[in-house]
């Protein structure tokens, strides 16, 4: 379907959880509460808020957190959601440490991409930016995933961590058919208090160090990165700039928290509950009418851009692990 402005929407963004095994600083460091179970949408509610979606022209799916791995049966999840009339793609964002486990699984549910959120490579600064988490087994999962048919990318957050950190990243992708994007930090929740690169300068650092590079036109994805080919590499890479290469014209997408909460743009608390129609004591015929005109009337309402080079203008007061990443 199309928003008040005329751009499709047909990529929605669906967190199936809070909680994570990981504590990035500024993400989720110790001391955040979880949310109680009975808060969370059930993998059924789920599954009808993706069809009523679909009949909307939703047609690209991202299972995010938290850390979806975490919650059991995730899997399933994919491969029921895959079976919905009208998705074409459903894939997910991990932050690696459980992937090799569950590899296997997710391949046999048909998953169509896999994205991994990594922001250094040095083993120490990694388990500090973490809160104690394991590198090695987040390149093992990386490194399995590579190995297969699923196109798999690099997430990495652009924190001014020095250039040899964001060099080792882009080296990722050399001998790997593996994109590495990196993402300017949302100046929302915790993010706020971290210094972070500016993309106008990250590009013009990787023009100098790799020259030849030069704009990959080919399509990565359904989102909103802008590619680059290295000579001599396998992989892309890939900017992501919210902020200093505002993108919000061809902005397609919409998130679901794992609370049921439709968010229409993330720097604004706009969107509507959904999880207060799912639980409703009405048909499930009844029930899937009401979602259908709630979400196609948030959609219609989602703002023209965002406004986050304006802080003062910005409504949302949630962290990031509560909104879905």
């Amino acid at each position: 379907m199309r928003d008040g402005t005329g751009r499709t929407i047909d990529y929605m963004r669906i967190s199936i959880t809070d909680r994570c095994n990981l504590r990035c600083r500024y993400c989720m460091p110790e001391g955040i509460q979880c949310l109680p179970r009975e808060e969370i949408l059930t993998y059924r509610e789920i599954e009808e808020i993706a069809a009523c979606a679909a009949d909307l022209g939703i047609r690209h799916l991202k299972i995010t957190g938290g850390e979806p791995l975490v919650r059991r049966g995730c899997a399933g999840l994919v491969g029921r959601l895959k079976e919905i009339p009208g998705i074409e793609t459903v894939t997910i964002t991990t932050n690696g440490v459980l992937l090799a486990d569950v590899l296997d699984e997710l391949l046999a549910a048909g998953i169509d991409g896999i994205n991994i959120s990594l922001d250094t490579l040095n083993s120490d600064r990694y388990r500090e930016l973490t809160g104690g988490g394991d590198i090695g087994r987040v390149l093992t999962g990386l490194g399995r995933a590579a190995e297969t048919e699923v196109p798999v990318k690099i997430n990495a957050v652009s924190l001014d961590l020095g250039a040899e950190n964001w060099r080792q990243l882009l080296e990722l992708g050399r001998d790997r058919k593996v994109d590495v994007r990196f993402i300017e930090m949302m100046p929302i929740g915790y993010g706020k208090n971290f210094p972070a690169l500016d993309h106008r300068s990250l590009l013009e650092e990787m023009r100098r160090i790799y020259p030849g590079m030069e704009r990959d036109e080919r399509r990565h994805g359904f989102g909103p990165a802008v590619y680059y080919r290295i000579p001599g590499f396998l992989g892309s890479a890939g900017l992501i700039s919210a902020i200093h290469g505002k993108f919000c014209s061809s902005c397609n997408r919409v998130r679901l928290t794992a609370q049921g909460y439709l968010k229409t743009c993330l720097c604004y608390h706009d969107g509507t509950d959904l999880r207060e129609i799912l639980r409703r004591e009405e048909t499930e015929e009844e029930r899937r009418e009401l979602l259908k005109q709630a979400m196609e009337e948030a959609i219609r309402r989602k703002p023209g851009a965002h406004c986050f080079e304006r802080p003062e203008a910005i409504t949302e007061g949630e962290n990031m692990i509560r909104i879905g990443g």
